[in-house]
């Protein structure tokens, strides 16, 4: 069994994107590795498509909340201390467990979370296997839908997040596992009239989920269950 080294990297959320893209477009050969990300302030990051309009700067600023782009697509995630397990997952092409099929890429990765998960009493997490799912506010919010990898409760809510980056020598699995949610301080965050910040803060509410466990345990789970 091919070791999964494990390298933790601390920073504000801005400079944890950037390094760690910046890992993957420097062409240089990649190796199994799991990076620990660990953010040292909150911050609220933006999909590479979305528009900057759709953040309030002014909100984020009277929060304290930096605001971020990162490479890869999807909606706004908040992003801090104590919020989620932000983990990106390396795998060099070549590995016995590279597919090229974009969306069955992420289902080994979706599936050590679940592991995980499950090892620590979390019931009946599932691995989504079908295509993207949207709902109303999936373009704005990255957990407002499910993609191909992603873990859910046994409710549907999501409990992982996961995006890639590939590149010629590899990938990059992005995964955040909340271990709280609270839809309305990311809410209040974007440029939302107030009736739809209200309605989408009450919807927000039961498509995503935090696990409240741990966050040692919860990796030190996760990456005895990479195979």
């Amino acid at each position: 069994m091919t070791p999964w080294p494990v390298r933790y990297r601390r920073g504000s959320a801005g400079d944890l994107h950037q390094w760690s893209a910046a890992q993957v477009s420097s062409g240089a050969p990649l190796g199994r590795a799991v990076w620990v990300m660990v953010p040292s302030a909150p911050s609220l990051v933006l999909g590479s498509t979305q528009r900057d309009e759709v953040a309030d700067p002014g909100a984020c600023l009277c929060a304290g909340v930096a605001l971020v782009r990162r490479r890869s697509g999807g909606g706004a995630v908040l992003v801090g201390p104590g919020e989620q397990i932000w983990v990106d997952v390396v795998l060099p092409r070549g590995d016995p467990l590279w597919s090229d099929d974009v969306g069955r890429a992420t289902w080994w990765v979706g599936e050590a979370w679940a592991a995980a998960l499950s090892a620590l009493g979390v019931p009946a997490p599932t691995v989504w296997k079908g295509g993207l799912v949207r709902t109303e506010w999936s373009e704005l919010v990255c957990f407002a839908g499910r993609g191909p990898g992603e873990v859910l409760s046994a409710t549907g809510a999501k409990l992982v997040g996961i995006s890639q980056r590939r590149s010629r020598t590899g990938a990059v699995f992005q995964t955040s596992c909340l271990l709280r949610w609270s839809p309305g301080a990311l809410t209040a965050l974007l440029a939302l009239p107030g009736p739809d910040r209200e309605r989408a803060t009450r919807e927000l509410e039961h498509l995503a989920e935090g696990v409240d466990l741990p966050g040692g345990r919860l990796l030190d789970a996760f990456v005895a269950s990479l195979p």
